[in-house]
């Protein structure tokens, strides 16, 4: 008996499915991130009065001292709010439609004829109890054009600018009214923010410039959020994001679609054993010599600190605090590697990693400097011990060490003020050669050597 069309259609579909499974990328459609509100800019600027009861006699937190304008930049603050999933570590949903209501901070070029088309989406650092745009590096991201975008995803940063400044901060909240404290919001507003960086429109934060790539980064906690994010829930969902650099903090072991960049500092590698091998998806590079939280970081904050905290923290630690070594040298290197293997498929050097020593301990030369790793010329040409080690009270374990040598052991390394620049310089010649220092940070470099006074 001839069985009809509709059924033997129907009998191949299920002999089909039976032996074809869908996988699960294709049975499970992924959730698609939604869209926020964007409202502003919101006005007031520097300076101004933080508890004013007016929104445009307030301004923002932290805004950055940096000549922005010399650079044909702006810096503009804007509120995102909208309805939120929440997910808990395991990558486990546990929310639903949510409201919410944050801020981002936007620096960019004012035109686009200085823009580079990439977007560094910072989930920003409340490690302090406060939001901190620990990855923002002034004068290499404008110096390349890149748009910075700061996101304030998590409780206790939100929170202290709701007291920070009631008029401009007071409605904020990421808790869903209190129901989740733990952050269980924070991955779709991090996921959200780079929709708002994605919209067009005169009004959008990144309004008339070309944008091409969005790259997700962040430092240390935020990190090891974005970890989370990228290995459990991701996944699950739409991605936003083209590229992910993992700054001083954990990277998933996951291999995904979207390429992972990782930079440690010395600080940071602890063990011999890595957890990830590089790949054709995955680059670690480890800074010889680098601190968690060096002396640029530091220099750069104090001001700030003063304008908006009242006070700069002052630290006693075991050993003279904050490395010199430049962690953000590795990283303005990183994120122009990391757009061009998002854009061309072109992956970024390797590099060699710090060596130990067979008892589990780092391997260290006569001068006290950790053995492997990228060396930049802090390290490889030294007039100090820079290390990614300390101890003392609070942070001091995360700032690294800085000991100059005495006038004897400078003499003794570089009785030539000529030889000791041409070591340098040859030095960072080969850090740029291998992709490991961009041209203009060498420079930089060459000009600090050249200040110093050593040699002769």
């Amino acid at each position: 008996m001839k069985l009809p069309r509709a059924y033997r259609a129907a009998l191949a579909a299920a002999v089909i499915v039976t032996l074809f499974p869908a996988s699960p990328a294709l049975a499970d459609q992924p959730t698609p991130v939604s869209s926020p509100v964007v409202s502003g800019p919101i006005p007031g600027t520097v300076p101004g009065d933080r508890l004013a009861e007016a929104v445009e006699d307030t301004y923002p937190f932290f805004s950055t001292p940096d000549d922005l304008a010399a650079s044909g930049y702006v810096e503009r603050e804007f509120y995102l709010s909208g309805v939120a999933d929440g997910w808990d570590q395991l990558g486990n949903q546990v929310a639903t439609d949510v409201p919410y209501r944050t801020r981002i901070v936007v620096r960019r070029p004012a035109q686009d004829r200085k823009f580079n088309g990439t977007a560094l989406v910072e989930w920003q650092n409340v490690t302090a109890g406060y939001d901190l745009d620990a990855l923002w590096n002034g004068a290499a991201m404008m110096r390349a054009g890149y748009a910075w975008i700061g996101v304030s995803a998590q409780r206790v940063g939100v929170d202290q600018l709701r007291g920070w400044s009631p008029a401009r901060y007071g409605a904020l909240d990421v808790t869903g009214g209190g129901r989740f404290t733990a952050d269980e919001l924070s991955y779709d507003i991090f996921a959200q923010a780079a929709q708002a960086v994605r919209a067009r429109g005169k009004d959008a934060p990144l309004a008339r410039l070309g944008l091409r790539t969005v790259l997700a980064i962040g430092a240390s906690q935020s990190a090891a959020r974005m970890t989370v994010y990228y290995q459990s829930i991701l996944p699950q969902v739409a991605p936003v994001f083209d590229g992910y650099a993992f700054i001083v903090g954990s990277a998933p072991t996951r291999v995904g679609p979207e390429p992972v960049f990782q930079v440690l500092s010395e600080t940071d590698v602890r063990t011999p054993v890595r957890p990830s091998p590089d790949t054709d998806r995955f680059r670690r590079w480890e800074v010889a010599g680098g601190a968690h939280s060096g002396w640029r970081g530091q220099q750069y904050r104090a001001p700030i600190s003063v304008r908006d905290l009242g006070t700069a923290p002052v630290y006693d630690c075991a050993q003279p605090p904050f490395s010199r070594v430049p962690v953000d040298h590795a990283t303005a290197a990183a994120y122009d590697h990391l757009v061009r293997w998002v854009r061309t498929g072109v992956a970024p050097p390797t590099a060699p990693p710090l060596v130990f020593d067979a008892d589990g301990t780092k391997a260290r030369d006569s001068l006290g400097l950790a053995l492997g790793g990228i060396r930049y010329s802090q390290v490889s040409v030294p007039t100090a011990v820079n290390t990614g080690d300390n101890a003392g009270q609070s942070f001091c374990f995360l700032f690294g060490s800085h000991q100059p040598f005495d006038e004897a052991t400078l003499h003794g390394l570089y009785p030539s003020r000529v030889g000791y620049l041409a070591r340098v310089a040859l030095a960072d010649l080969g850090n740029v050669r291998a992709g490991y220092l961009l041209p203009a940070d060498a420079r930089e470099n060459l000009r600090a050597a050249v200040g110093s006074g050593v040699g002769g």
